[in-house]
């Protein structure tokens, strides 16, 4: 195996290997709970990687790793009979392909690194849990997004197992789904593979939910009055043996530096300038674009605004727009904006091109408001800084996260879309009024940010239930191994 960071010796600590996917919003989580194994629970970690989804050395080492975390890649594996298309095919071919090198790297870290104490394989590689039985060592799974997300797992699971369909027959969600008391979700709310039975992704995911079930225990980025009724349904679940324990040791969120990058002074030193609580920063992830309809849109409703603004603009995705869409190019995202829109808002609004300090800006005083595509991690980062939301959701499990950050936590606002999932200029605008003009709405989400943020910070104490929770899986694991009597 190749090892291209870090060292951890002495077989007197308890080893764990973490098996992380190669999606940056995936990894940051699993490269922090690799840090506090380590620092708060004296674990020696290995955090594994593939050579066929290689990893941006920038993400890395954004993540802060401690030197006494490890990382190693897996031997790229034949993958060319795979269309790159199917992200649930490659991954499951990936990981069948890489069995044969983890279960040798797992076997080589017990044999010359001390006693192996747990795998933790990421939320889309399940299949790796049989590596963990085989070798006879606990094998959890990773979740780097909320229970909410793996509460539709198991709904999904239970709407199959529990009427006993036969292979090839799927049945299809509800128009309105319990995942716990009191708490339901729309399917229209999903991730798009779970709302059509028909999608040929449908058959891989219930395989999925199914291998879930050999986890000894699942580790989800989330804390628990984040989503107290799901803490308690999971617990129930896990006393009566109809799923495995959930642990909740969030939020797991990436560091800020002692010193900021170079590249980051020009953000900065303009929020430094702006009034305190004034600015709204808008901000997509890591992969997010808008189509060029949401980004004119976006562009108009800021305007009409009135509110200084911090962007983060990204070329827009032209997979929906007509062929002949032009006013840019993929080069210069600043481009696709409409002419004369920086011009006229120069004296309130900076934009800036792929990326910005996301974990210092939204702690900046001037930071009053973010406007967001409710990614986990972003969402995260915002509940910990305190900052009031205006949800734009985009892909993946977004729209849930967005429902949850409204209706459930109560720290966001969520503009209302047309039909077609565009939302217009005077939406946005009026959301982004509410949040940094004292509306009655928005001092209702930013009372609620604050205090989300003060219990996202008690969670973290050591006497917290985020540290309670890594400290029984700990303990558990090292029992395990033998140990901790």
């Amino acid at each position: 195996m190749e090892s291209f960071n870090g060292s951890n010796t002495g077989s007197e600590r308890p080893h764990a290997v973490l098996l992380a996917s190669p999606l940056t919003g995936h990894l940051i989580p699993l490269a922090e709970l690799a840090r506090r194994l380590v620092e708060h629970h004296s674990f020696a970690v290995t955090l594994v990687t593939f050579s066929n989804l290689s990893l941006p050395a920038h993400v890395l080492s954004s993540c802060l790793l401690p030197p006494s975390v490890a990382t190693a890649v897996l031997p790229s594996v034949d993958m060319g009979d795979i269309p790159a298309a199917d992200i649930f095919q490659v991954f499951l071919e990936l990981i069948r392909r890489s069995a044969p090198n983890l279960r040798a790297l797992v076997r080589g870290i017990s044999a010359t690194a001390g006693p192996l104490a747990a795998l933790v394989v990421d939320f889309f590689f399940p299949e790796a849990l049989l590596v963990a039985a085989e070798l006879g060592v606990p094998g959890y799974v990773f979740v780097p997004t909320n229970l909410t997300m793996l509460a539709l797992e198991r709904r999904f699971m239970e709407l199959h197992h529990v009427h006993g369909l036969p292979p090839g027959e799927y049945r299809d969600f509800p128009e309105v789904v319990e995942l716990a008391e009191g708490v339901s979700m729309r399917r229209e709310d999903f991730p798009v593979p779970y709302r059509d039975p028909n999608r040929l992704a449908f058959p891989q995911l219930l395989e999925d939910t199914r291998r879930y079930l050999r986890a000894d225990g699942f580790l989800v980025n989330t804390f628990d009055k984040m989503e107290p009724a799901l803490v308690e349904a999971f617990r129930l679940a896990a006393e009566q043996r109809a799923f495995p324990p959930v642990f909740t040791p969030g939020p797991l969120v990436r560091r800020s530096k002692p010193e900021p990058d170079v590249g980051d002074q020009d953000c900065l030193e303009w929020l430094d300038r702006q009034p305190t609580g004034s600015v709204v920063y808008v901000s997509f992830g890591s992969g997010g674009s808008l189509s060029l309809e949401q980004t004119t849109e976006l562009v108009a409703g800021l305007e009409d605004s009135g509110q200084r603004f911090l962007w983060v603009v990204r070329v827009p995705d032209l997979t929906a727009e007509s062929e002949t869409a032009t006013g840019g190019n993929d080069d210069d995202p600043l481009a696709w904006l409409p002419e004369g829109f920086l011009e006229r808002t120069a004296g309130r609004g900076l934009a800036v091109t792929a990326w910005a300090p996301q974990v210092r800006v939204l702690p900046h005083p001037a930071t009053a408001a973010f406007l967001s595509h409710c990614g986990w991690n972003s969402t995260l980062e915002s509940v910990q800084s305190g900052v009031p939301m205006v949800a734009l959701p985009l892909g993946a499990e977004q729209r849930m996260n967005a429902v949850i950050l409204e209706r459930e936590v109560g720290v966001a606002l969520r503009p209302p879309a047309r039909e077609d999932g565009v939302v217009v200029r005077d939406e946005i605008a009026a959301a982004v009024k509410e949040l940094l003009m004292d509306g009655e709405k928005g001092r209702f989400v930013r009372r609620r940010a604050g205090d989300m943020q003060q219990e996202a910070a008690r969670a973290s104490l050591p006497e917290g239930s985020s540290r309670r929770a890594l400290e029984e899986v700990a303990t558990k694991w090292k029992l395990a191994c033998g140990m901790e009597k």
